[in-house]
């Protein structure tokens, strides 16, 4: 992943990402690219638009995108040879992301620390950032063995046979909301169901 957003954007990214610098350095190229990432810019955010740009939209054919840097992979295991990077990697097919696999972290110290660098981030406001899961930090303490996996859900399966765009065109069960703002400002609960013609009050 980085080795070819360098190579395909000319960057010369910080190795450590965690720094203010490397922020700093995505900004800039992010605005030298005309690549838009609205509030909150933390460094994940950032790195994510431009993978998106200069990446994502070239994986037509079956392609891995793999060894994502740690400030975005949370959940995942450091490489085993560059601390910066993780065991990582997703699949993308016609530019739709089938699939995201990797070696789980078991180390309770690192996964506590990575969970209170996501919620700093979450704080500036990046509502993808994760929270502080202490439940789980807990349970590695008392083991978990060297562990990988790969999920994939139906709805990107979908998305990719139908040729959509966005996921909420494939979701059996879509989002509910008020359909008109006088219902919500009066507090009615109005929603519509969009399988047959029921309606709840």
């Amino acid at each position: 992943m980085m080795v070819d957003l360098e190579k395909m954007a000319n960057l010369n990214i910080p190795k450590d990402l965690a720094r203010e610098e490397a922020n700093k350095y995505l900004i800039d190229a992010c605005e030298r690219f005309d690549v838009r990432c609205p509030p909150p810019q933390t460094t994940a955010r950032l790195l994510d638009k431009l993978v998106g740009h200069f990446l994502e939209v070239t994986c037509v054919n079956p392609t891995f995108i793999m060894n994502q840097p740690k400030i975005s992979s949370p959940l995942a295991k450091c490489h085993r040879s560059n601390e910066f990077l993780t065991e990582r990697f997703e699949f993308f097919v016609n530019q739709h992301k089938l699939c995201n696999a990797y070696t789980e972290l078991n180390d309770p110290v690192e996964q506590r620390q990575r969970f209170a660098d996501q919620l700093k981030d979450r704080q500036s406001g990046d509502d993808e950032a994760m929270t502080m899961d202490e439940t789980f930090c807990t349970a590695l303490e008392y083991g978990l063995p060297p562990t990988g996996g790969w999920g994939m859900g139906i709805d990107r399966l979908v998305m990719l046979l139908t040729d959509s765009q966005n996921i909420k065109e494939v979701l059996f069960f879509p989002t509910t909301k008020p359909q008109d703002e006088s219902a919500a400002a009066t507090g009615t609960n109005q929603r519509k169901i969009d399988i047959g013609s029921t309606e709840e009050n």
